[in-house]
């Protein structure tokens, strides 16, 4: 016999009947309708959460795969220069990782316990942290763009043509660190669909402003590659400014008032300290990505073009998949929050199962029509071999990258960061450069060894995620 709880979990955690709205929750998950996501079926819940987190993230790949179809039609320096510039750029981005992680996590945490004026509070911690980090490293990146990129292995010809567009892009950076962390901000409180919004008018600029600054179209001068650094600034400012003012408006679960306007350490350190290990934890895999590069650089400037689309097209892939991992994490957030442990697990295990389907079969595609795709984005015969090669093997691992990734966010948004830190160091560190070294050089498969090890690392990752995942320990965290 079931007890009373027994069979309200069971409610929950049943799939919404197919009563033909599926058409009602696709026009309310775009709209962003205020739902209670600790309560009713889980289904529509995960449904509601996912459809404009995948959206968003595809808005956010689009960046990265619209300034190589442009810039490929410079030449192979001037792709080389945006590869290396955005293996510099996952600096920024590990640090706004890391304080996304922090953001998502609590202010999650207090909309499931109903605490809508902590979670502002809490947001607006996460945005001052945010403007003090970001200024920093803008100011650094702009200055030192041309040692940087000597640094990474560029040779005279590529800082030549990639150090204007480096300037732009680091000295830039803040746009796209705080627009990744108000967005985090808005996914942890339930509303994914203002976080998507914004990414579509911010990429709308960015599509419009590429060609026309790259080329010199009408009045506007021909900038070449710094054209796309300048397009992709403009396109996060204007998104970033959007995203502030519905903060100060108030947008669905979530608004910051004027009473919020101030320094709280105490808030501020919890966040920090959470976000602190959540950054070591993204840097050690981001951190991997330089080393692979570094391996890559080392065949030259061709092998590095067609590492570099190979590698944006799987990020294009990724990111969508990734979204459905952000709608895990909210769900264990405030799951827990409303003290609903069995709810916050049963959404893992079923955001998993439908980021795998997703991102297989992402993979079918890009494993049978590789060729026809990479030639998109280049006409160099030598460049367009490596990333067809590249692209092939890594699509092998989709199905495991998808469910990595889903449990490694699900841990964060449990406030459990320690336990994807060492599943990253381990697997990226001590498994995957080595491994990619092993195969480039002594083995002799150039820049192929470093596709394989990609993608025998990403296997490793799920499997040992789940695994751990299971054990249940997550849920006993505080945040």
């Amino acid at each position: 016999m079931h007890s009373p709880v027994e069979s309200s979990a069971s409610a929950e955690h049943a799939p919404p009947p197919p009563s033909g709205s599926v058409w009602r929750d696709i026009r309310d998950a775009l709209r962003g309708t205020t739902h209670d996501y600790t309560s009713g079926p889980l289904g529509r819940a995960i449904f509601l959460l996912a459809v404009p987190m995948v959206i968003e993230m595809a808005m956010e790949s689009i960046f990265a795969v619209v300034d190589v179809f442009f810039v490929g039609r410079i030449g192979a320096a001037a792709v080389a220069t945006v590869g290396l510039t955005e293996s510099l750029m996952i600096v920024i981005y590990t640090l706004a990782f890391g304080l996304s992680i922090g953001a998502t996590a609590t202010v999650s945490r207090r909309i499931g316990e109903k605490d809508a004026d902590g979670a502002g509070r809490a947001a607006m911690q996460v945005i001052l942290l945010g403007l003090l980090i970001s200024g920093v490293l803008g100011l650094i990146g702009a200055i030192f763009a041309p040692q940087l990129l000597a640094l990474m292995g560029a040779d005279a010809e590529v800082i030549a043509t990639g150090t204007g567009y480096a300037r732009v892009m680091l000295g830039g950076s803040a746009t796209a660190f705080l627009l990744f962390v108000v967005n985090a901000v808005f996914r942890g409180a339930g509303d994914p669909a203002i976080a998507m919004r914004i990414l579509i008018v911010a990429n709308s600029i960015n599509i419009v402003l590429d060609p026309v600054l790259i080329f010199g179209l009408g009045p506007f001068p021909e900038l070449g590659v710094t054209g796309a650094a300048i397009a992709t600034t403009i396109g996060r400012g204007i998104g970033l400014l959007m995203a502030f003012g519905m903060l100060a408006r108030g947008a669905g679960h979530l608004a910051i008032k004027r009473s919020h306007l101030t320094v709280e350490p105490k808030t501020m350190l919890s966040i920090a300290r959470l976000s602190g290990l959540g950054t070591f934890q993204v840097a050690i895999g981001s951190m991997s990505w330089m080393g692979l590069v570094r391996v890559v650089a080392g065949f030259g400037p061709e092998a590095m073009a067609g590492y570099t689309i190979a590698i944006r097209l799987v990020i294009f892939a990724m990111m969508p998949a990734f979204g459905l991992g952000g709608a895990a994490a909210t769900m264990v957030g405030q799951s827990l929050g409303a003290k609903k442990p069995e709810r916050a697990e049963a959404a893992v295990w079923a955001a998993t199962k439908y980021d795998v389907a997703f991102l297989g079969g992402i993979g079918v595609i890009f494993l049978l029509f590789a060729p026809p795709i990479v030639s998109l984005f280049t006409k160099d015969a030598g460049v367009a071999e490596v990333a067809v090669t590249g692209l092939r093997w890594m699509s092998l691992g989709f199905p495991f990258f998808a469910a990595g990734m889903v449990l490694e966010q699900s841990f964060n948004g449990a406030g459990d960061t320690w336990t994807p830190t060492w599943i990253n160091l381990w697997v990226y560190w001590v498994l995957q450069i080595p491994l990619a070294w092993f195969l480039s050089y002594p083995m002799g498969l150039q820049q192929n060894g470093v596709f394989i090890a990609v993608t025998v690392a990403y296997s490793v990752l799920a499997v040992v995620s789940g695994l751990l995942f299971k054990r249940g320990k997550w849920k006993l965290k505080h945040v």
